[in-house]
């Protein structure tokens, strides 16, 4: 299934329950700002036998997707093949102040060339040449430790803590 791009804006709510009196829902384009920026994102995937995975990655927000790599025999790669359902999460490691979010989706591979070259420049960009990439013929990435595959990860609900003064908790679903 390929990678689709989310058109149009989500639906956006906020829940009471999680929220200060008087709190109102964070604009998407907060949330997107910071999915851009963000250096560092934590994945969550289940293992085969149900127990649950996190590590620390890099990715690119880019064409209403999360993007991210992996090498092939890595955990999260093959827990992907195995339940693509996954939820990656950024923001600050705070109680008091800051702004997270959490972007449930589906991983999907990426393999047509023309965009993993864009994706290829956008990590270069974002990260520096540390992080170059070559596109190889077999719908991957080449680095230097080696080929990894890429995924797309678009967004179908993605959760915004907002903290501080005011505590919120968003909600952004997409079509």
């Amino acid at each position: 299934m390929p990678h689709e791009p989310r058109s149009g804006p989500p639906r956006t709510s906020i829940d009471p329950r999680y929220s200060s009196p008087g709190a109102e829902p964070v604009p998407w384009a907060a949330a997107e700002r910071l999915l851009t920026g963000a250096e560092l994102f934590w994945i969550s995937t289940v293992r085969p036998d149900g127990r649950p995975h996190v590590t620390p990655l890099i990715a690119v927000w880019r064409d209403g997707a999360l993007n991210f790599s992996t090498g092939a025999d890595e955990r999260k790669a093959l827990n992907v093949a195995e339940n693509p359902e996954v939820v990656l999460t950024t923001g600050t490691n705070t109680w008091a102040a800051g702004f997270d979010v959490a972007v449930e989706g589906r991983a999907v591979r990426v393999t047509e060339t023309e965009r993993l070259r864009s994706l290829a420049k956008a990590w270069e960009a974002k990260y520096g040449p540390a992080w170059h990439f070559e596109v190889r013929a077999d719908g991957a990435f080449q680095g230097r430790e080696g080929p990894a595959l890429v995924f797309a990860v678009a967004p179908r609900t993605v959760f915004g803590f907002s903290k501080g003064d005011r505590f919120a908790q968003t909600r952004w679903r997409f079509a």
